[in-house]
């Protein structure tokens, strides 16, 4: 059954579900897992499917979680082989959603019907949460399902999340946690007027830059053990009429926070605020946090994970906290063990983006042995 890794994926694959369309991909997925006893919930929030799927009772409740939405392949033109008709060439499966994420998505099913055949009656509970909504904007998919869990009082006691944790081999990197995310959407005032005459205008970009300047430089903490310092980055800014003899009015930008565990997102606010308040700007803020920081520490779950890598891959696993944002932001929060761990993530949202053909199958192996040393006593 693990074998079949890589024809599951090809199916995947075929379909074109840019976010947030799912184009039946769970369907497919649960079809096949309705053959194995498992109850499936659909659960469609706005635009976005969600999928919840259980087999087995009781505790621990040992989830997978990931997404069948992909990202816009851009010009297919620009692909060397059209990006919803997987290909291969030179030991590697072209396509988009190949390594982000439908290898861990049919890994994911292939493991458990490996699994299964084994241990029909296993201990404890099976599940698999997969939305249409992560690459998107994340309001309709995982945490609406998180939600709907805490209402039926279920406890995810285990997860692993199907992102493309992998830097140069399958299982060489796995994330225990991630960044938290604070984004502001800030409009500068000033006064609009010709370049000729400043005394009678205001140039908000002028005001701005001094105090863009101190926020990029300031040190808002030193990191710790698991996470790297907090870092502030402008992603946008705009202003100007288009003309070359007018000075603009307002300036808009959007800035990031990618911030570790020693600070809050009150606390970056507070500070940020205060730095725009001291260089006397008339401006107009908003925010948005798109998750807090995560960790789950060495426990029964990264000791399980560590140990399938050494034994199904033969490498010794490196615990991360890098990268961007994913789902688990939210399935954390609930007190589950939470890690990532999937396929090599150099390609990922690129033009060509690939896995090595075999690494469904052994990716497959390593779900597949993780739920046996977390299940079976």
């Amino acid at each position: 059954m693990i074998a079949d890794t890589l024809e599951l994926v090809y199916e995947l694959v075929s379909r074109d579900s840019v976010t947030p369309d799912d184009k039946g991909c769970q369907a497919l997925i649960c079809e096949r897992l309705e053959k194995l006893g498992f109850h499936c919930e659909h659960l469609r929030y706005g635009d976005v499917d969600n999928l919840w799927a259980t087999h087995g009772s009781g505790e621990p409740l040992m989830v997978f979680a990931g997404h069948t939405d992909v990202v816009p392949p851009g010009p297919p033109d620009s692909w060397a082989s059209p990006p919803f008709q997987p290909a291969e060439r030179e030991g590697k499966l072209y396509g988009r959603g190949t390594a982000d994420m439908k290898t861990s998505i049919a890994a994911f099913v292939t493991a458990i019907e490996s699994y299964l055949s084994d241990n029909p009656d296993h201990r404890g509970t099976i599940g698999l949460l997969i939305t249409s909504d992560e690459e998107g904007p994340a309001v309709d998919g995982t945490v609406k399902v998180m939600q709907h869990l805490g209402e039926q009082g279920s406890q995810i006691d285990y997860c692993i999340v199907g992102e493309p944790s992998s830097v140069s081999k399958l299982g060489d990197t796995v994330k225990v946690g991630r960044r938290g995310s604070l984004n502001g959407y800030m409009t500068i005032h000033g006064t609009q007027g010709h370049v000729a005459y400043p005394h009678l205008a205001d140039n908000p970009i002028h005001n701005a830059v001094p105090a863009l300047t101190e926020l990029s430089t300031t040190e808002w903490d030193q990191g710790n053990e698991f996470f790297p310092p907090t870092t502030f980055q402008v992603s946008n800014l705009n202003s100007g009429t288009g003309a070359e003899n007018v000075i603009p009015g307002d300036v808009s930008l959007k800035f990031n926070f990618r911030f570790s565990s020693e600070l809050t997102e009150q606390e970056l606010i507070d500070k940020t605020t205060a730095i725009f308040d001291g260089h006397d700007l008339d401006y107009s803020l908003d925010w948005r946090l798109s998750g807090n920081p995560f960790l789950t520490r060495k426990g029964r779950l990264v000791t399980a994970v560590q140990q399938a890598c050494r034994e199904v891959l033969d490498v010794e696993t490196e615990l991360s906290t890098s990268g961007g944002t994913s789902d688990g932001r939210f399935i954390a929060p609930s007190g589950a063990e939470v890690v990532e761990l999937g396929p090599c993530n150099a390609s990922i949202h690129q033009i060509d983006e690939h896995v090595y053909l075999t690494d469904p199958e052994r990716l497959a192996r390593t779900y597949c042995r993780v739920i046996e040393l977390l299940l079976n006593d």
